[in-house]
């Protein structure tokens, strides 16, 4: 399994988190069949309209520094 250096992510959801949110929102921890979806909704959302998010970020960046 490759390690992943924490240092250059910049957005990551781990199976734990995953776990705390059902439990906290549930009630209970997932099963692992639960975990395949949810790893394939969260891949879906995430990437659903990326091209949006990045131009976001980048077009407040850009303003903020506009003189």
């Amino acid at each position: 399994m490759e390690k992943i250096n924490k240092e250059e992510l910049l957005f990551y959801v781990s199976k734990e988190t995953m776990q705390d949110e059902a439990m906290r929102t549930i009630g209970r921890y997932l099963t692992d069949e639960e975990l395949d979806v949810a790893k394939k909704g969260l891949e879906w959302g995430l990437t659903f309209d990326i091209e949006t998010v990045y131009n976001t970020i980048l077009f407040e960046m850009i303003k903020d520094k506009s003189p």
